[in-house]
């Protein structure tokens, strides 16, 4: 049967008062999820001088649930309705944050507690993302998915430059833990948005198959991952990057704190770089699919946002600075326009009743690796010193970059358009390729 509240076989064209209201929630929940990356690092150094192993700890909590929930999530998403999935996450994410302000206000804050709220978050965020993904392609219809999608990154890139920049501020103006409020005001704004949706409008939601044992939708997903070249190739590819990216981004404002010697406020504007770098990646992704094709903009993309990493851990304190900006800049312009690209393809190539689940086992991998790169930065950092982590993690990411020339779009200008049906166990080869 349909999904509760599923509307017409399609969703309208042109991007209309769903997505307007889901654009919006996105946005908002992102700001104040970008001001509590910074905020969140900052009262562990600042209020608990927090050392490179509480850091990676901390950077590592919010994303170990995609280990232990990923699969999980993506076979319960492909059964429900995703909306409401992440109705209810963003009601779980406000409640969880809003433990840390009450927490500072009865002087019992933390770091374990600081650690606790990133897994209860983490858990949130699964089901949150996954849905996320699911949803998108019943609000737009197929041809404006690349202009939908190019919006969303957009705006979350936007959001990305004030958010360090407004947590950095509300620091030095109010008590770190106070500033936390936002993120929880801001997730209540996403769950109201998603509440005002006209459900008449939605696209009809695949067909559910809610007798069919969890355990088998699981393997399924896992499978049909395993075996198609191209998602098994982003998701790994993904993985290592989250990795990289992840590892020198926990030890990333303990660095500019400490060896760099800048205040919070500088902090989370330095930082803002690589979001102002999104912002341009997001918006130059729809052009650069028309220029290269969708899978030349993904070699491409990868090259820009990759070898520049380098220059983060060159910085030096006053002037050298200004190289993790520079660095973050690249990064920030290649990573969110190969994501948006990326979001496109797979929403087109992958049948509607099986998104959720290839979603999520390519999550798994994406941001299952995140936890331990969390913890392998911790311990290098005590080991081998910050700086030397964060060389070591950037020039990782780079390498791993340009494995986008060995990999099944190495060569051609264009990605498939459509995942042949998964039928009786096994799928064919994906059909209207033009990649040699």
């Amino acid at each position: 049967m349909s999904a509760p509240g599923a509307g017409g076989a399609t969703p309208p064209s042109g991007l209309g008062h769903n997505f307007r209201l889901l654009w919006a929630g996105e946005g908002i929940s992102v700001l104040g999820s970008m001001t509590t990356t910074v905020v969140f690092p900052l009262i562990a150094v600042t209020q608990f001088d927090a050392g490179p192993f509480w850091m990676g700890l901390l950077a590592g909590a919010i994303w170990l649930p995609w280990l232990g929930l990923g699969l999980v999530a993506g076979a319960w998403v492909d059964r429900s309705d995703p909306r409401r999935v992440m109705m209810r996450a963003d009601l779980g994410s406000a409640l969880v944050v809003g433990s840390v302000p009450v927490a500072w206000a009865f002087d019992v804050l933390t770091l374990p507690h600081l650690v606790v709220t990133g897994l209860g978050l983490g858990c949130c965020t699964v089901f949150f993302r996954t849905a996320y993904s699911a949803f998108v392609p019943r609000v737009v219809a197929q041809e404006d998915l690349e202009r939908a999608n190019s919006r969303i990154y957009g705006t979350e890139s936007a959001m990305q430059i004030a958010g360090p920049g407004v947590g950095g501020l509300l620091v030095q103006l109010l008590s770190a833990a106070y500033a936390v409020v936002l993120d929880v005001v801001t997730f209540l704004a996403s769950w109201w948005c998603l509440a005002r949706m006209r459900t008449e409008d939605l696209g009809a939601g695949p067909e559910r198959q809610e007798s069919e044992p969890m355990g088998r939708q699981i393997r399924e997903g896992v499978r049909i991952v395993a075996r198609d070249p191209y998602l098994r190739f982003i998701s790994l590819l993904g993985s290592l990057g989250n990795f990289a990216l992840t590892g020198y981004g926990a030890l990333l404002i303990l660095f500019m704190v400490r060896d760099l010697d800048l205040p919070p406020g500088s902090v989370g504007f330095v930082m803002a770089a690589g979001s102002v770098g999104g912002l341009l990646g997001a918006t130059l992704s729809t052009r650069a699919t028309q220029w290269w094709g969708r899978a030349g903009a993904l070699r491409w993309l990868q090259v820009i946002g990759g070898p520049p990493a380098i220059l983060i851990g060159l910085a030096w304190p006053g002037p050298g600075a200004v190289l993790v900006a520079v660095g973050s800049f690249f990064v920030g312009v290649g990573v969110v326009g190969a994501n948006v690209v990326r979001a496109s393809f797979r929403a087109r190539y992958t049948p509607p009743e099986l998104l959720g689940r290839t979603m999520a086992t390519s999550s798994v991998l994406n941001f299952g690796t995140m936890p331990l790169a969390g913890l392998v930065a911790g311990g290098l950092g005590s080991w081998i010193g910050v700086r030397e982590t964060i060389l070591l993690m950037a020039a990782l990411h780079g390498v791993g970059s340009l494995l986008v020339f060995v990999g099944p779009y190495r060569r051609g200008r264009d990605l498939p358009d459509q995942m042949a049906r998964w039928t009786s166990g096994s799928m064919a080869t994906a059909r209207n390729s033009s990649v040699t």
